[in-house]
């Protein structure tokens, strides 16, 4: 049996590399030139001269607001489709609302290579629990299914007693859908004395997986793995066997960027997920995801030789108000580059009294009067608010990507 999904997965990691960098300029050409909003976004960026990491961390990012904002006064996508509405095979509407789209074609989502990580293989049934009204989890699963040949049960959500009798005549070997109501399944079946024992593997996303949780599924017999994935993107990244991180999906290029900003962090550093997908007919180009991670050194123990991340941490939307006036990660990244001799940054906003409190934590090993003045005059420019600057000793503050944490309580 076959230990990957294709070659592709354990190419050289430099020539993976060499690859997705050779295709990125003319693939930015196309876009700006058969996609208005591509065009207006990126209005000044020579997309030959796009060759390399540096080069594309000098293009702005995508935010998901500014996609809503394109979307609203140029419906539905904003002006950065290159396929035409009417073209498409379906059309999705999201929370927001976000409008997206999906193309024709095999496995559109990339999701079958993911699914193919966690066991499943051509002939199996799938139950896909995900959601298929409006927004596209369940047909994004569905095309990987169907890519792999497999027999898909389209499930959807809800109606937990009909699905597990559905499970109990259909038999199906897979799963897809979220981690907890895999569990809602199981423990349904358990009380009602239907089997459900055919379930051995499953791909699970959308919700968190705590190890308690993934054991208490496999100690009744269902080996489940996790994928990372957005409906703008499709799937980004997922788990092999190895549980070591999960690896980014080919012909993506992923980012960790410092949140606010489009600026890569160091290897290791948490920070934003950023993605360009290589979609013909939805270009995405330094998407922010919004979501946190970090890459993880080496190559997985699976063999699979792509980049790999350390999978969801958090959001990455830290923006906060403080005395009315909202202070964004981006400020504070700003005042990290005003004195780049600062190692992490951290603005705590507290309470003191019935008045909000702002501390700038700055890692450093200066701690003289006149570099804390200068560290707090740039505070205040970069936020028009007054607050404290603690110098506190180098990798003292965690690693988290967090810039601004929001520590009030009104009780």
């Amino acid at each position: 049996m076959a230990a990957h999904y294709d070659a592709l997965e354990t190419r050289e990691p430099q020539a993976r590399e060499e690859a997705l960098f050779a295709a990125l300029p003319g693939f930015l050409e196309v876009a700006m030139q058969e996609a208005p909003g591509w065009a207006r976004h990126l209005a000044g960026v020579e997309p030959r001269a796009v060759f390399s990491r540096a080069a594309l961390a000098c293009l702005p990012v995508m935010r998901k607001g500014a996609l809503m904002e394109l979307q609203a006064s140029d419906p539905p996508f904003g002006g950065l489709a290159r396929t035409p509405t009417g073209g498409m095979l379906r059309l999705f509407m999201s929370p927001g609302p976000i409008f997206e789209p999906e193309g024709r074609g095999n496995d559109w989502w990339r999701t079958a290579r993911a699914m193919f990580a966690a066991g499943i293989r051509p002939g199996d049934i799938v139950h896909n629990a995900f959601a298929y009204h409006l927004t596209p989890a369940g047909h994004m699963f569905e095309s990987g299914a169907a890519a792999l040949g497999c027999a898909v049960i389209p499930a959807g959500t809800g109606n937990t007693e009909g699905q597990v009798a559905a499970i109990a005549r259909l038999r199906p070997r897979a799963y897809a859908g979220t981690p907890d109501f895999l569990k809602a399944l199981v423990d349904a079946a358990e009380a009602t004395g239907l089997d459900v024992s055919s379930l051995e593997v499953g791909l699970v996303s959308g919700a968190a997986l705590p190890e308690s949780l993934r054991t208490g599924l496999k100690d009744r017999g269902i080996e489940v793995l996790q994928a990372y994935g957005t409906a703008d993107l499709g799937i980004v990244a997922y788990e092999s066997e190895a549980r070591e991180g999960m690896v980014v999906s080919e012909e993506m290029i992923v980012e960790i960027v410092t949140p606010g900003t489009g600026d890569p962090v160091s290897p290791g550093e948490v920070g934003e997920v950023v993605v360009t997908s290589f979609n013909p007919d939805y270009p995405m180009i330094r998407f922010a995801t919004g979501d946190m991670s970090a890459t993880l050194p080496g190559i997985s123990p699976c063999g699979r030789t792509n980049m790999r991340i350390r999978g969801w941490m958090g959001r990455a939307d830290q923006r906060t108000k403080v005395k009315g006036m909202f202070v964004d990660p981006a400020q504070i990244a700003e005042i990290a580059r005003c004195h780049p001799e600062l190692k992490r940054l951290r603005l705590v906003v507290t309470r003191d009294g019935d008045r909000d409190a702002m501390t700038l934590m700055a890692e450093s090993d200066d701690r003289s009067e006149g570099y804390v003045a200068a560290i707090a005059q740039t505070l205040n420019g970069q936020t028009k608010l007054n607050g404290t600057v603690e110098i506190v000793s180098p990798g003292s503050l965690p690693n988290d990507g967090k810039l601004i944490a929001d520590e009030r309580s009104y009780e």
